[in-house]
């Protein structure tokens, strides 16, 4: 695995398939859960908006906005548009701010478990793992909305 240069899209990104997230209308209740919201990666190369799926309760990301470096190396990678891209795909509550999904790594073309922790209104952070729950790697992503 190379470094996270475009952010965790190098360890977590998603396909470029139709968004799953949720019309933020409808799922009041879910939607209100301080997970939710506009989140920026550490090297500031990628946003992503996390938001009830439309299969339910479950969380998704998807890219509302990626660098410029972030959207050349996802081309070099196969994934023409990098914008819109689902990041992070059915993530079910496991605890109070702790949530447990799938992530999608362009730069691999794979998908690996990854765990996402709340660890303040402002703050999350989002682990991903290659094999079952080893060789693992986190990130701390920063509220922006």
């Amino acid at each position: 695995m190379r470094g996270w240069g475009i952010g965790i899209a190098m360890l977590v990104a998603g396909t470029v398939a139709g968004s799953s997230i949720a019309a933020k209308t409808g799922a009041a209740n879910i939607a209100a859960d301080p997970v939710f919201g506009t989140w920026r990666n550490p090297k500031g190369t990628l946003t992503v908006e996390t938001a009830p799926c439309r299969n339910g309760g479950a969380l998704c990301g998807a890219i509302v906005w990626a660098s410029d470096k972030a959207r050349a190396d996802a081309r070099a990678a196969g994934v023409a548009t990098l914008i819109g891209t689902q990041l992070l795909s059915d993530y079910h509550r496991t605890g109070q701010g702790n949530w447990s999904g799938t992530v999608y790594i362009p730069d691999m073309g794979r998908s690996f478990s990854s765990r996402i922790k709340q660890v303040s209104p402002e703050t999350l952070t989002i682990s991903g793992c290659l094999i079952h729950g080893f060789i693992c790697k986190s990130q701390v992503w920063h509220r922006i909305a």
